[in-house]
C-alpha cells in the first residue's frame, strides 16, 4: 500500500466547536468526542499536516429560522443571509477563539505549532508536527479604523476574508442559492479597499471564498499578492453561487494564486443537494475542472472539515488517505498528488508571505 501523503488543508472550522463547548475542550481537541470531522487523533491517523483553522462569528438564531438543511436537500433554494455584525459583538468571540487556538499548542507541546511563516510550516512537515494558521472567515471582529487587524496580527492571523456571506462594513458575500451565480451584489466599501491595502502591507493573504464577484474584481483590481480563494469550487461543475466562474479562475490562474477545493457536498454535487450520499465522481470532476483551468500548480485542498457536510466516503479527517487512493485511481500521479496535497499551499504562501 502506498503511505500517504501529507495533507495541508486551506479551510477548517473546529475552533467554532471549542468555542461553542469550552468546558469539554481539552476532550475534544486531545482525546477526541467522537463528534466533528477533527481532533488530535484522528488528524494523525489521516495524514493532516496543517491548515487554516478558521475565526469565525456565528449568528444568532431566530426560534423561527428556516429548516436550512432541509432547503438545502430540496433544491432549487435561496438561503436568506443574516443581518451584519457589529464589530463590538463580534470581538469577544473572536478572541475567545484566538485563545482557543493558543491553547491548542500549548496543550500539545510538540504535536501542534502555531505557524506564522512558510519557515515555520517547513519545520513542521519536516518535524511531523501538524501545523495552524490563523485565519479569519468574515472580518466582522475588525472595526473600520482597522485597528484590531494589528491585534490580530500580532496574536498570529496570517489569512483573512472579508467576509462570511452576510454582509459586513468592508463587504458583501454570496447569498447560499442554487442554481445561482456569484454576481449578487455591490463590491468593496471604502473600508474594505483599505482593509485589502493594509492586508497587503501586514502580509495577510486575502481569501476570495464567500467574498461576491464585484468584491472579487475589487480586490483582484488593487491587491499586490497572488489570488487565493481557500475553499470553492468549480461554478461550471455546480452553479452554486459559492462557486467560481471560469473567468475567475482565470484571473487566479494569472496573479499566481490558487483556489482549495471544498468538500461540501452543495458546491460538489451537480444537482447542488447537501446529501452526504454521493461517490468520488463529483470531487474528480470539480478537480479536474480546477486543474485544466488553473494549472496544477494552483490547486490544493480546502475541505471545510467542521464547517459542512462532506461526502461519506471521506466522513471525516481520517478518509484523506481515501481521497488520495481515488485521485491515483483516477490517473493523478505521486507528482501531481503532492502539489494538490501541501506543496502549492506552501508555494502561495511564499509568494504572498514572502517566504
Amino acid at each position: 500500500m502506498t503511505p500517504p501523503i501529507p495533507v495541508f488543508d486551506g479551510h477548517n472550522d473546529f475552533l467554532l466547536r471549542l468555542v461553542r463547548n469550552p468546558a469539554a475542550r481539552q476532550a475534544i481537541w486531545l482525546h477526541g468526542d467522537g463528534n466533528g470531522h477533527l481532533d488530535l487523533p484522528r488528524m494523525r491517523k489521516g495524514g493532516f499536516a496543517g491548515g487554516f483553522f478558521a475565526i469565525y462569528i456565528p449568528s444568532p438564531q431566530p426560534h423561527d429560522a428556516p429548516d436550512f438543511e432541509a432547503m438545502m436537500n430540496n433544491p432549487p433554494f435561496d438561503l436568506p443571509l443574516p443581518a451584519l455584525i457589529r464589530h463590538e459583538q463580534a470581538q469577544p468571540v473572536a478572541l475567545a477563539m484566538a485563545g482557543h487556538l493558543l491553547w491548542m499548542e500549548r496543550a500539545a507541546p510538540g504535536a501542534f505549532r502555531i505557524c506564522r511563516s512558510t519557515a515555520d510550516l517547513r519545520a513542521c512537515l519536516a518535524d511531523g508536527v501538524i501545523a495552524g494558521i490563523m485565519h479569519m472567515e468574515g472580518a466582522e471582529a475588525i472595526g473600520p479604523d482597522l485597528d484590531a487587524l494589528h491585534l490580530f496580527h500580532a496574536l498570529g492571523l496570517r489569512s483573512l476574508g472579508p467576509v462570511w456571506s452576510r454582509p459586513t462594513v468592508f463587504g458583501h458575500g454570496v447569498p447560499f442559492r442554487f442554481p445561482g451565480t456569484p454576481d449578487t451584489g455591490e463590491g468593496l466599501t471604502e473600508a474594505g479597499l483599505r482593509l485589502i491595502a493594509e492586508c497587503n502591507r501586514l502580509k495577510i493573504m486575502v481569501d476570495l471564498s464567500h467574498l461576491n464577484e464585484k468584491g472579487f474584481d475589487d480586490v483582484a483590481r488593487i491587491s499586490d499578492a497572488p489570488l487565493v480563494a481557500t475553499h470553492s469550487n468549480a461554478h461550471a461543475v455546480t452553479p452554486s453561487t459559492r462557486n467560481l466562474t471560469d473567468r475567475q479562475l482565470a484571473m487566479i490562474r494569472d496573479s499566481g494564486g490558487m483556489v482549495g477545493l471544498n468538500f461540501a457536498t452543495s458546491f460538489l454535487r451537480e444537482d447542488g443537494r447537501q446529501s452526504a450520499a454521493m461517490g468520488w465522481e463529483p470531487v474528480l470532476r470539480h478537480l479536474d475542472h480546477l486543474i485544466a483551468h488553473l494549472g496544477e500548480d494552483h490547486v490544493g485542498l480546502g475541505s471545510d472539515f467542521d464547517g459542512a457536510t462532506i461526502p461519506e466516503l471521506i466522513g471525516d479527517v481520517t478518509g484523506l488517505p481515501a481521497l488520495q487512493d481515488a485521485m491515483r485511481a483516477h490517473g493523478y500521479d505521486t507528482a501531481l498528488l503532492r502539489k494538490l496535497c501541501h506543496e502549492n499551499w506552501l508555494a502561495v504562501l511564499d509568494r504572498t508571505w514572502g517566504g
